[in-house]
This record gives structure tokens, sequence and C-alpha cells, in this order.
């Protein structure tokens, strides 16, 4: 029988589609997330079931016998899919099954840094709360501002849907343009990033990691930010230049952040940790049962696919032959 390793535990229905496809092989609890630890572990293997902590590069790309990499996510920038392509091994990721708990996730922190939420809770929870005041937890308007969206794939999309119940003025900057009536319906306007980042009330971010946008956002995009702006981020942590926002956060070139992922993930730049007009989330935009189960179901199904000689629906290099 087939061995499947799989790098960490997931939802059911997850392990039963695995396990009937293969003899699944768990990656040691609190093991090394190295190439060659990785490469060790998965000798024999055919499939590697991973997520976005795991390494998966040329050292285990050439593993002996590997035909497919399922990794639980959209994204898939920790798997060098050229290797991939290299070595004949599929590269599968779970599209479109996060969208809407994403979209959801970022207008959560949009909402809570605008109106100062864990700031207002920690300062209830540490007794200094003793009265109304007129001028207590001031925040940002929601409702009618301009909100800038930064890649409109269907996560940037599922934001605009949400905006627009915010009667918001919605800006969007991506190389491709929406469809004229996929605009209209969004009442979004198309501009250059120039202008998104200086009118903007609300940018929120949604572009995958490629070397074009890493440091997307650095020192000069935050010197043309408004002063009562906020920046988003539930796409990955190296597209904003995390050295430069506290720079800009600490001269208050913009009002606040919402972050959800980081430039080194799990690290943390340490200086956005004490402050209060940062809104800090674990990775958690996809974090719902419904939407991790579902990731995990599908991970699963294309790497049950792919075991049993078949083309896994979700695959990212098609030009594989097998």
């Amino acid at each position: 029988m087939s061995r499947i390793l799989l790098m960490h535990p997931i939802l059911d229905p997850g392990p039963q589609i695995l396990a009937e496809a293969a003899e699944v092989i768990a990656y040691p609890a609190g093991g090394p997330l190295d190439e060659a630890s990785i490469r060790q572990a998965a000798e024999g293997c055919v499939g590697i079931v991973s997520q976005l902590m795991d390494p998966i590069r040329e050292t285990v790309l050439s593993t002996p016998g590997l035909k497919c990499v399922s990794n639980v996510a959209v994204g898939f920038d920790n798997i060098d899919v050229a290797a991939a392509t290299a070595h004949k091994v599929m590269v599968t990721n779970t599209p479109g099954v996060l969208d809407d708990a994403t979209s959801d996730f970022a207008f959560t922190l949009l909402m809570t840094t605008a109106r100062r939420v864990v700031e207002a809770d920690h300062f209830i929870r540490s007794g200094q709360f003793h009265g109304w005041a007129i001028d207590m937890m001031l925040g940002q308007d929601i409702y009618g501002a301009t909100l800038g969206i930064i890649g409109i794939g269907r996560i940037g999309r599922g934001v605009a849907h949400r905006a627009k119940g915010f009667n918001m003025r919605i800006l969007y900057y991506d190389p491709q343009p929406l469809p004229q009536e996929a605009e209209e319906q969004l009442g979004a306007t198309r501009v250059d990033l120039n202008r998104l980042i200086a009118e903007s009330d609300f940018i929120s971010v949604h572009v995958p990691l490629t070397p074009e946008t890493q440091h997307l956002i650095s020192t000069p995009q935050f010197n043309a930010m408004k002063r009562n702006a906020i920046l988003v981020n539930t796409s990955r942590g190296p597209v904003i230049d995390e050295a430069a926002l506290v720079e800009a956060l600490n001269a208050k070139k913009l009002a606040g952040a919402g972050l959800d992922v980081y430039e080194r993930e799990p690290a943390v730049h340490p200086h956005l940790i004490p402050m209060a007009n940062v809104v800090l989330a674990p990775h958690i935009a996809s974090a719902t049962v419904r939407t991790r189960s579902e990731m995990s179901a599908m991970a699963a199904r294309n790497m049950a696919t792919a075991v049993r000689g078949g083309r896994p629906p979700n695959l990212l290099n098609p030009e594989v032959k097998r």
C-alpha cells in the first residue's frame, strides 16, 4: 500500500479520506521543520500533505518516488513549484473554500482596528473605565469611507462586497482589471497603486507573495498614506515591509494596522507588540470550523486522487505528465 506523509494533523473528514487511499505516516510531533528532516521522513512516501510552515523545496522534492504535495492552504509560497515540476511532482492547493471566511476576517480586522476594540477591551479589563467621556476611545468612521483593495481576486472581491454594505467608495489596484460588469456590480474603480495609497482611508491587501509583491508596501507607500489611514493584511507577511511599518506608525504616518500575517512568521516585529493601534492575529483568517474542515477534505481528496493515479482537481502544475 502506498504511503503518505502527513506533516500536521488535519480536521475531519480529511484523515478518513487519506486513510482510504494510502497508509498515513504522521510527521513526528514537534519535529524540526527543515528540508533535511522532512526529506528523511518522506522516504518511501508517494505524497506529502503539507501546510504553510513546511519548506517543501529541492531537497524534499527530489525524494525518490514522490508523486504529489498537497498543501492545506490556498497559498503555496512554501513550495518550490518549479522544482516540483522538474521532478514531476504534482502540487495542489485548496482554493475557493476559504474565500468567505478570509473576507470576513479582513473586514473584522478593519473594523476592530478602526474602532479600537482590542484597546477598549483591555481598558475595561484593566479597571480604567470610570464612566462615559465624550473623547474616550475615538476611532475612525467606516461608513462612507474610501477602501483601497490591493489585489482583486476572489478574496479581494469578497471584501468589496462587504464594503458595499457600509456604502464605502471602493478603489482597487490589480494588474488584471475586472470585467466592466464586475466593476459596476461592486462599485469599484481601478486605479494605480500610488493613487490608491494616497486616497484610501482603509487599505486591505490581498495579493499572493511573489518577487514582485515582496515589500510592495514599504517606506514610499507609508509616506504617501493619509494620516488617518488603516492598513489591513490577510495575504502574506512579506508583502509589507514590517520595519518600515513600525517606523511609519511611530512617525504617525498612518493611524493603525490590522495584521494576520507577518514577514518572518511566526515571529512578529517586537516593536509592533506594544502598539495599541495595531491589532495582531495569529494567521487565523480562515479559522472557522467549516472552512478548515473543508480545506482539510479538499487537500485530502487532492492527494487521494493523485495516489490513485488520477489528475487532482486543484493541480498547480498541470504540465507534470505521469
